[in-house]
């Protein structure tokens, strides 16, 4: 959610029990101004909190001209103090799947290690890997499976920048209670999955409706139908809001950075 208005949006999703004290949120207020000119950013969020068994993790992210391919992430224990994440690579994605298992510990020098016999050779192999690593993968994994926004608010140019659409002035009613309305933040995967309507410079990313599986989602309309909130199933934690008829949307992700692997039997 944009730092721009986060008071404000942080009191829309504390009904997933998102919520950070007040001298959290007075310090973010501060210090992501920083973090945005420090580091030339067109826009700086506050991508949300991963709960450790020392200490939590604060995420920011950084968002360039290009809003979908120039992002970067950055973390804090104290919501004053930034660090630069390394961005997460198919080799790092590798390694944590094989080495990472449980809970955060809340320590970025952190060295997960977990031994598998080599089937081929029978030798015994540990792999080890760094929390900052897995904490880096984690936060790209959500990003690339429930990030959310509302069909509209964002287009296309004809260089090929993704760009806020400063025309969007949000779903109406109807709109909002419907999953076709809300589309991944992410290049498509499927270009089958784009949003039905089909206008090439707002329909490039794929709509929520088609996620395997079914049933990933819930949508809920709060304070007297005000508030439009999508919950994710599969990354509990993640909470997302839009306002009908206003331009406000943003989501916030705060658990504990495990994905629920039960869903498909728990629907």
């Amino acid at each position: 959610m944009d730092s721009d208005s986060l008071f404000f949006s942080l009191e829309l999703v504390t009904g997933s029990g998102n919520s950070l004290s007040l001298e959290q949120k007075a310090a973010l207020q501060t210090s992501l101004v920083i973090l945005k000119k420090n580091y030339k950013f067109q826009r700086v969020l506050f991508w949300g909190k991963i709960l450790g068994l020392r200490q939590d993790y604060f995420i920011a992210q950084g968002r360039g001209q290009d809003e979908l391919r120039d992002r970067k992430y950055l973390y804090s224990f104290n919501c004053m103090d930034w660090l630069l994440l390394p961005a997460a690579t198919d080799s790092m994605i590798s390694e944590v799947s094989k080495a990472a298992r449980g809970r955060f510990i809340g320590d970025p020098s952190f060295v997960y290690e977990r031994a598998e016999v080599n089937r081929k050779s029978e030798d015994r192999v540990v792999n080890k890997v760094k929390e900052e690593t897995r904490l880096s993968v984690t936060v790209h994994q959500i990003d690339q499976e429930v990030s959310v926004v509302p069909r509209g608010s964002f287009i296309r140019n004809h260089q090929g920048l993704v760009l806020v659409n400063r025309s969007f002035t949000g779903l109406s009613e109807s709109e909002s209670r419907k999953l076709d309305s809300f589309l991944h933040f992410r290049e498509a995967k499927n270009p089958k999955q784009r949003s039905v309507l089909q206008n090439p410079a707002v329909d490039f990313l794929e709509v929520l409706s088609d996620d395997i599986p079914k049933g990933s989602w819930s949508v809920q309309c709060e304070f007297a139908s005000r508030v439009c909130v999508l919950r994710s199933l599969l990354w509990l934690g993640l909470t997302f809001y839009h306002l009908p008829g206003t331009p406000q949307h943003g989501y916030v992700y705060m658990g504990d950075g495990t994905k629920n692997l039960d869903l498909p039997f728990m629907l």
